[in-house]
């Protein structure tokens, strides 16, 4: 067995954990020693009582590694841990930084520089006109986007990425054969096709619930050089993936709201509190110029996006804006006449918003702009 497959099964056994992992590797030096070792010496590691002292000793009855392992190569799905080359930096710097990661798509070196866009599930209009210009923009600037993949804000923070031509990676509070949520398979597909990647720390049939959601977000909090909260409520996931991202020393920024909307009250709270107040996207990467991150390959962030001729758009583009005109149309109609899938559809409308040949209307109606 090597020394990433014990991981692997140590990060698939139940109460283990990465804290409690690296308590044992102090002790044992290697994954190989812990797996299979005597009661009595793990039990003398602090924070290992009884019940996981016999976890660790019987651990194949609770991770079948061999099939976990198939799996895994079956559905074309890498698992790295921090000694693979691909391994993002930043997360060396976490105290409970996770063991591995699974990998579905592509990490480059370049996705190490990554600034991450957080929000509500439940979103307003404004929240995803926000979210959609700051993706883009960081995006066509060369950094990646690090989001969770979920509805809302995260959904159109990948869209954003994607509709820039621009790198994203979705961080999974589940499994990967268990994603989540399950709408969002098409967008995942999208990402790991050639864009970036989708991952996450726990094993491939991980069922989402109420503690891996919370683990997912410190993987955004620690991976990120900066965060962006776009829109949240007073109470908000996306407040404690700020206050971690706080914690690990990264900078948090927020975009400022109506003051009677309960959906900005989150974001307008952490500008009370401190976080940087933004509204654009340059703003941002002037506050985090001090990265080592190559000039980007894309046009400057602050010339403005021109104004494209029709008659230059690609195939996809086409289809879609021959759907609109001066009348509204829902998305659905856009795209059962346009025959095109949904995620496709979707990353092709903000890439013609964002081309300023189409608008989007409250309650995901579109049209074209004149």
């Amino acid at each position: 067995m090597t020394d990433r497959e014990a991981l692997i099964a140590l990060n698939m056994l139940p109460k283990v954990g990465p804290v409690r992992v690296r308590r044992l590797l102090e002790r044992f030096g290697n994954p190989q020693s812990i797996l299979g070792a005597p009661e009595s010496k793990t039990r003398a590691v602090n924070g290992v009582g009884p019940e996981m002292a016999r976890i660790l000793h019987r651990w194949e009855d609770h991770a079948d590694l061999a099939a976990e392992l198939a799996s895994a190569a079956d559905r074309g799905i890498n698992i790295i841990t921090a000694a693979d080359a691909v391994w993002p930096d930043p997360l060396c710097e976490m105290p409970d930084a996770p063991l591995l990661l699974y990998v579905w798509g592509d990490l480059l070196e370049r996705d190490r520089h990554a600034i991450a866009l957080v929000g509500s599930r439940r979103t307003t209009h404004y929240g995803r006109d926000c979210t959609k210009k700051l993706s883009f923009q960081i995006a066509h600037a060369g950094f990646t986007v690090i989001s969770g993949l979920a509805r809302g804000i995260d959904t159109t923070a990948h869209e954003g990425a994607l509709a820039a031509d621009g790198r994203t990676v979705a961080v999974l509070g589940s499994g990967l054969a268990q994603l989540y949520p399950p709408e969002n398979l098409p967008l995942a597909e999208k990402i790991a096709d050639g864009h970036g990647a989708v991952v996450t720390e726990f094993p491939l049939h991980q069922p989402p619930d109420k503690q891996t959601f919370p683990q997912r977000n410190r993987i955004v909090a620690g991976w990120c050089a900066g965060l962006v909260v776009v829109e949240c409520a007073a109470r908000s996931g996306a407040l404690i993936t700020a206050n971690l991202a706080g914690e690990y020393g990264r900078q948090v920024f927020a975009v400022p709201g109506p003051i009677d909307r309960p959906s900005s009250a989150g974001c307008n709270e952490l500008i009370r509190t401190g976080a940087t107040l933004i509204t654009d996207g340059a703003q941002v990467l002037e506050d985090l110029d001090h990265l080592p991150l190559a000039p980007p390959t894309r046009p400057d962030l602050y010339s403005p996006i021109p104004e494209t001729d029709p008659a230059s758009l690609n195939s996809e583009e086409e289809a879609v804006l021959a759907q609109l005109d001066g009348q509204e149309r829902s998305i659905d109609e856009i795209i059962t006449a346009a025959g095109l899938p949904a995620s496709t559809v979707s990353v092709t409308l903000l890439r013609l918003e964002m081309k300023r040949l189409a608008k989007q209307l409250p309650g995901s109606y579109f049209v074209k702009t004149t």
